[in-house]
């Protein structure tokens, strides 16, 4: 039975040049996996309508040379599985690479669409398994886990990101077409919870780095688009780990008309805070419930509902920390110091419910409609009332002394305390309408977004600062707080946006494409009408015997002002405040090919970005704090590469490489340089323009890596390593125009690993009637290290004033290395 398989591969690069002998043939390679991810052997592959076709090898792979310029079908089936049937068009001489996922049920025909290749032909587009999530060893997890080996990351313990230069505040998320928003009030990573996506829920996950098209917001960083599965049979999974646990369930009625997909999850990252250097009580908490229902009312009209209701809270009672910094120079090396002891209580709550109602017509093949109404609610709390008494000077490091560990020469001693009583609810209601219209060689989309935003908030915050038996500043005649913020706001804004875009095949070959759109952007705060015009466009070369297509993008990219960037330092309210403003340029290749018989593939991207209107921030650990004033202009430009591929066969892994630079100029941002006699007092001044800065996401060099592995001898044994590393990024002085972010934080370096060991397979064909276990289909235990290296990273700094006034920075640190446990089990 082996030598006819055997003999369908010796003549398969026969037969199709036979049969397509007036063009050159195009070649597609792939791979057959469960819905575990596991390779399935003997599935056959053929042609629809022709007798031409194969089988895959043990690993799932396959190979197969088709038509060139002729739009074909190949039909995937295998006893046990649902029959796939996918679509194709592919070039003269193209080799494109494919995975093909088959679900367990009868062999009915479920038909997926692949059109124009789109990861390989749209700027900036990387589409990410969601199933390597629950994989890849983070302390975070989840999707957000992958985007970061992406473009990289300075702080484990939050599941934000920047991007090309970018903060937080410019990145859009997208579940099932519905925006979604983060909490804005968190002031650090440990007061995260749960991120708003679920992994076990997703289907497809895409991600714009960068020149994303006229469909997407008005953000100017980056697009996550996700979407969640739509089930066919029943089936979950739930897992089990020290810091977090979960359960979904997914299924559909008899006659596929109701479908459900429910997922809860709870997280504690008590296990990871109390590693840290400040040591007290920490209690940390986050829940979530997500739930998608589908109805399909009849053959062109169905109803989608999403829900999530959410909750975070943390609770922490400080006790002692033990900062310690080394200072080394040609004429001075210390080992600096600080222990603080606390009193006092801090509690923060997060509560975020959001619930969408999507109604989608597929008046035909051609017209798709869809109407969506929403609405997020978010509501904050923050209690923080901390006294902190210190202690800062030389450390001594001499185990062999009684004294190692302490301070023994004394520099600096004070007092201070921090408060603050923060709310903050934020309502929008959002309804929308997006069409599509499918013409053969232009697919014409479209859509229109009214959105009503409810603000009402409420900030109370003071610190007071005693150095030495003074406060400061320090007046004789009255005590003075350091820092002091109230305000309340209370803002009501309408916003109109919509879109109108085209997507166009110039030839049956789909050699060259383009996507043209216009965007535009209304709201009522400030009045501001704004016009977006977005272009991308990819390029096959037609004779080329490599595999490769060039990329690229070019438009306007605006960001109205949100909740964040509309407030000053002072606490004030700016209305006037404009949009931030960009016109972005993007341009790259992909390039596919084989080596040693496994598919690879390698991209790169270069871009640059011109920014006006820019709303300068600061940024402490992930609070962002924003001048609330337009008054400064920026760019970032770099390149990134990525090399995607099987380093072990059937292990799929990825290796991406970023080289940035981004500045900011600042308007009146002018200081004095002054001439000192020979008793230290100012005889003369210049005034200097501070000009180009570094911005606080500035970092030259980012690398991540995910790499899979697994036994020679046995693959139910899998390694996964996630190496995350960045060179150093500016920190801001306070109150400083000649060194505003003159600090650095050092290069952010961390290797996480993981150990799973399949406990239970899929065979049940072997398990009695009575086993507990016979409806799983499968069961993994894992053990993951975080921070293998125990690398101490730094987060942030704390600024200490000694005796002589003389300021020391001292380093906040994240998380030590840490052992976690998981169990996984699907059904």
């Amino acid at each position: 039975m082996r030598i006819i398989p055997l003999l369908l591969v010796l003549l398969l690069p026969i037969l199709p040049k036979a049969a397509f002998a007036q063009k050159k043939p195009a070649s597609l390679t792939g791979k057959v996996v469960d819905d575990n991810e596991n390779p399935l052997g003997n599935v056959s592959v053929t042609i629809l309508g022709k007798r031409i076709g194969t089988s895959t090898s043990d690993s799932g792979t396959f190979q197969l040379q088709v038509p060139a310029d002729k739009a074909f079908a190949l039909v995937f089936s295998f006893t046990g599985y649902k029959t796939v049937q996918r679509n194709f068009l592919l070039s003269e001489k193209e080799n494109e690479y494919v995975v093909i996922r088959m679900e367990r049920g009868s062999g009915m025909l479920d038909s997926v669409v692949v059109t124009d290749q789109r990861q390989r032909r749209e700027a900036g587009l990387i589409l990410l398994n969601p199933k390597n999530a629950i994989n890849i060893p983070a302390p975070g997890g989840g999707i957000e886990s992958l985007i970061k080996v992406v473009v990289g990351s300075n702080n484990e313990l939050t599941s934000q990101y920047n991007v090309r230069g970018g903060n937080y505040d410019e990145n859009l998320v997208y579940v099932n077409d519905f925006e979604i928003f983060r909490p804005y009030l968190v002031r650090s990573g440990q007061q995260e919870g749960l991120s708003f996506i679920n992994p076990e829920l997703a289907r497809n996950v895409s991600f714009y780095n960068g020149g994303f098209q006229a469909r997407y917001g008005d953000k100017m960083s980056s697009v996550l688009d996700i979407q969640y599965k739509k089930p066919k049979t029943f089936g979950g999974s739930a897992y089990v780990g020290l810091l977090e646990q979960g359960l979904h369930l997914e299924g559909a009625s008899k006659n596929g008309r109701f479908t459900y997909l429910i997922g809860v999850r709870n997280r504690s990252n008590r296990n990871l805070l109390k590693s840290q250097d400040t040591k007290g009580n920490y209690v940390p908490s986050s829940s979530d419930l997500q739930a998608q229902l589908t109805y399909q009312i009849n053959s062109r009209n169905s109803l989608e509902l999403l829900g999530n209701i959410s909750q975070t809270k943390f609770t922490l009672t400080p006790e002692f920390s033990q900062l310690t910094s080394s200072v080394f120079s040609p004429y001075f090396s210390a080992n600096l110091g600080l222990d603080i002891y606390f009193e006092g209580r801090e509690e923060d709550r997060y509560r975020t419910n959001m619930i969408g109602l999507a109604w989608v017509q597929q008046l035909n093949k051609k017209l798709r409609l869809k109407w969506m109404a929403s609405r997020f609610e978010n509501d904050e709390k923050e209690s923080l009332d901390i006294t902190g008494a210190y202690l800062f000077g030389d450390r001594a490091f001499d185990k062999a002394k009684p004294d190692f560990g302490t301070i023994t020469n004394p520099l600096g001693a004070g007092v201070y305390q921090n408060f603050a009583r923060n709310k903050l609810n934020i309502a929008l209601w959002n309804f929308s309408h997006k069409g599509s219209y499918d013409q053969g060689k232009h697919f014409i989309q479209w859509g229109q977004t009214i959105e009503r935003q409810n603000i009402s908030d409420r900030l109370n915050e003071w610190e007071y600062q005693d150095s030495a038996g003074y406060s400061l500043p320090y007046n004789p005649n009255m005590l003075n707080l350091s820092k002091v913020l109230k305000a309340s706001a209370s803002l009501d804004i309408t916003r109109l946006s919509g879109y109108i875009q085209d997507n166009i095949i110039f030839h049956d070959s789909a050699a060259f494409t383009l996507q043209a759109g216009l965007r535009y952007n209304y709201n009522t705060l400030n009045k501001e009408f704004l016009l977006s015009p977005r272009l991308g466009f990819s390029f096959k070369p037609a004779n080329w015997e490599r595999d490769v297509i060039f990329r690229g993008a070019a438009g306007l990219y605006h960001q109205p002002p949100f909740y964040r960037e509309l407030r000053r330092y002072d606490g004030t309210i700016n209305k006037d405040l404009k949009a931030q403003k960009s016109w972005q340029v993007v341009a790259g290749m992909d390039y596919n090919f084989k080596s040693g018989n496994r598919p690879f593939r390698f991209t790169a991207e270069a871009y640059y970005k011109q920014m006006w209107d820019v709303v300068p921030y600061d940024i402490d650990n992930v609070r962002i704090r924003y001048f609330g004033e337009n008054r400064a202009k920026a760019y970032a430009t770099g390149v990134e590469f990525r090399f995607f591929g099987e380093l072990v066969k059937d292990a799929e892994s990825w290796v991406s490489i970023g080289l940035m630079r981004t500045r900011e100029d600042l308007d009146k941002d002018t200081y004095y340089n002054y001439t000192l006699d020979a008793n230290n007092k100012p005889i003369d001044s210049t005034q200097t323009e501070a000009g180009w800065l570094r911005r606080p996401s500035d970092r030259l060099l980012t690398i991540g890596m995910f790499l899979q592995d697994y036994l020679s001898t046995n693959k139910n044994f899998k390694v996964y390593l996630n190496m995350l590393y960045g060179s150093n990024l500016p920190y801001n002085i306070p109150n400083s125009v000649k060194y505003r972010n003159a600090l650095e934080i050092d290069p952010y370096m961390r290797i996480d690993i993981g150990f799973s060991a399949l406990l239970l397979d899929s065979d049940k064909a072997n398990r009695r009637s009575h086993n507990p276990f016979r409806n799983f289909e499968n069961i993994w235990a894992t053990l993951e290290v975080f921070n293998l290296i125990d690398r101490n990273n730094t987060i942030s700094y704390m600024l200490i004033k000694d005796f002589s006034n003389t300021v020391f920075a001292m380093p906040n640190r994240l998380t030590p290395r840490l052992i976690n446990l998981k169990l996984i089990a699907r059904f």
